[in-house]
């Protein structure tokens, strides 16, 4: 595949970083959404929504990137909203309660947060372990982990530049939480389409035997993708730690749920082998729109879940029609 073009421009570069990988109809579907709502209150088509709707995604967008690399080799990852209580809450016991720098606070966290996810892949791979059981037991493990840090206690009292980095929008646009997600989204582009190894994602989602005779090293792929999600959630953990002032063992419930609905309205397929990051990422604008929407209209929370379930629905179904026609 090349990266740029005979004339030297970067044009085809940006064309396939950019590529939407099949997520046309979940694209339309936003863009239909937002002109709904624009319609629907005069509150929705502003600027300033359209920051608050960055910032409201910024854990899920997150989450969603490691969950998309983990569905595209046919796994799933229960145990990533626990990870993220586990990351917050070893981040507040080491640099509140220990009194250590933040910085060996923040390195810790991510650490438990990778330990976990290799956990995870070694259970899948050297013990056969069906990804289903495996990260259900993570999420049982890690949330027991999370609470007995402080007996499910919440710890408090970060220092002040820990909240005010992540609050403040520099520059009047982006908040640094904000900042790291849009980060992670652009290395997460160029690692799945220009990497051997995000390449090869595809490869064993379509057919792990396959790959493997095709020299792909399936097990050590599958750790590392486990490790991966294990770590953005870690990393998210972090930023909501910043933007809340206070970690507690009980953050981070049913976010895997959310990661998933993100994934799959995004148009990647929960076999494998189809999809990506970019589609992903209008999965996640969805939800978001979806969420701000209905909340601007005043839409009580039980029944946003009840519409997000059914757009979910939709989004399968959409899934099932294309792939029965090919």
């Amino acid at each position: 595949m090349n990266a740029i073009a005979k004339d030297g421009s970067t044009r085809p570069l940006f064309a396939n970083l950019f590529s939407l990988g099949g997520a046309t109809g979940p694209l339309i579907g936003l863009l239909l959404l937002c002109a709904v709502l624009s319609l629907a209150t005069d509150s929705f088509l502003s600027f300033r929504n359209f920051l608050n709707i960055l910032d409201q995604i910024t854990v899920l967008g997150i989450m969603a990137v490691g969950m998309t690399f983990v569905i595209l080799i046919g796994g799933i990852d229960l145990s990533v909203g626990s990870v993220l209580a586990l990351s917050m809450m070893v981040l507040g016991y080491l640099n509140v309660e220990a009194g250590m720098p933040m910085s060996i606070a923040i390195g810790g966290a991510l650490v438990a947060s990778m330990v976990a996810g290799a956990v995870s892949g070694l259970m899948i791979t050297a013990f056969r372990v069906p990804a289903f059981i495996a990260t259900l037991a993570m999420m049982s493990i890690a949330r027991g982990l999370a609470n007995m840090i402080t007996n499910g206690s919440q710890i408090i009292g970060f220092p002040a530049w820990f909240n005010m980095g992540a609050i403040i929008r520099y520059g009047g646009f982006l908040t640094m939480t904000v900042a790291v997600m849009l980060i992670v989204f652009v290395l997460a582009l160029l690692y799945q389409r220009y990497r051997e190894g995000g390449r090869a994602l595809y490869a064993i989602g379509g057919n792990a035997e396959v790959a493997r005779l095709a020299g792909i090293n399936v097990s050590r792929a599958t750790v590392a993708v486990y490790v991966a999600s294990a770590f953005l959630s870690g990393l998210a953990g972090i930023l909501m730690a910043a933007r809340l002032d206070a970690v507690q063992p009980s953050s981070g419930v049913a976010y895997e749920l959310d990661a998933i609905a993100a994934v799959v309205i995004g148009g990647t397929s929960l076999s494998g082998g189809t999809g990506g990051v970019g589609g992903t990422i209008v999965g996640i604008l969805i939800i978001g729109v979806l969420r701000n929407g209905l909340n601007l209209l005043n839409v009580s929370p039980f029944l946003q879940a009840v519409i997000i379930g059914l757009v979910i629905v939709l989004a399968v179904a959409a899934e099932t029609f294309k792939h029965n026609r090919r």
